[in-house]
């Protein structure tokens, strides 16, 4: 199962989804998962009706949590002025309304504040065995 992994190494609050991917596979947790590191600017590697779990830093959440493919209406998009804008919110619903995107699953990190890893491990071992079982 593959994990999309987003963030940026030269802003603080943006690269927890980084450091806590690292963590969990150093630690052995993440048997089953495939971690996929997308780099800055680079087109999402999943599109045409694929199914995606992502993990990534989430404005507003205060604990690690996962958000469910209906759940994409609530992300909430900042002011957008030029190209650079388009943030992975966005992209994700711009995919999905033109009906080039299957499920998504966000493993969403609080940008502030500690990371509980035993919480991403857990949501990890549910979405590996959801993965095992076809759903």
């Amino acid at each position: 199962m593959k994990v999309y992994v987003f963030g940026n190494d030269n802003i603080e609050r943006d690269c927890s989804a980084l450091e806590a991917a690292k963590v969990v596979a150093d630690a052995g947790w993440d048997e089953g998962v495939e971690f996929v590191f997308i780099k800055l600017n680079e087109d999402l590697p999943f599109d045409n009706r694929q199914d995606a779990i992502i993990m990534d830093v989430v404005q507003g959440l205060t604990e690690v949590t996962l958000i469910q493919d209906a759940e994409l209406d609530r992300i909430v998009l900042p002011p957008r002025t030029t190209a650079h804008d388009f943030d992975l919110g966005f992209q994700l619903k711009y995919l999905k309304k033109l009906g080039k995107l299957g499920r998504v699953k966000i493993i969403g990190l609080p940008m502030a504040g500690n990371i509980d890893y035993d919480r991403i491990h857990s949501i990890l071992r549910k979405l590996v065995a959801q993965d095992m079982q076809g759903s």
